[in-house]
């Protein structure tokens, strides 16, 4: 099967990845808000995409990958429930390589702090105003 690039107005990027983008920044904004540095956004690691890499000041301060899923409506779910197996499994793959690598996106060392992965809702709110729920540490075994 040939696949189909869908161009669009704004770089290629079509109205669902748009939305996923706007949910990223909210999500990046609201933690900035909250004293969080971030360290990158959109890593490509293999497979593996982490969203958003972040330090969380705590107490205590981590060092937090932040998976962020959105969705227009809980017609078909929570965005919650789209966090499964596969999901799970390729950010643990992804979490591995980045720690492997040792560095963050900008080239400068990772810094030296209990790692965690915190899943992140964006979804719409009253008025339509979207809001965000986050929940820490959903990888911790």
């Amino acid at each position: 099967m040939r696949e189909t690039k869908v161009e669009t107005a704004s770089g290629g990027r079509t109205a669902r990845q748009q939305s996923g983008d706007a949910a990223e920044s909210l999500v990046a904004s609201l933690l900035e808000s909250r004293g969080w540095r971030i360290l990158g956004r959109n890593l490509h690691l293999g497979r593996s995409e982490l969203d958003i890499v972040a330090v969380d000041p705590g107490p205590p301060a981590r060092l937090v990958v932040v998976e962020v899923r959105w969705r227009r409506s809980r017609a078909f779910g929570g965005a919650e429930e789209s966090f499964g197996y596969r999901k799970r499994a390729l950010m643990r793959i992804g979490v591995a390589r980045l720690l492997e690598s040792g560095r963050a996106p900008d080239g400068s060392p990772l810094p030296r702090l209990p790692v965690a992965v915190d899943l992140a809702v964006v979804e719409p709110g009253c008025g339509g105003r979207p809001t965000a729920r986050l929940y820490r540490n959903v990888l911790a075994e």
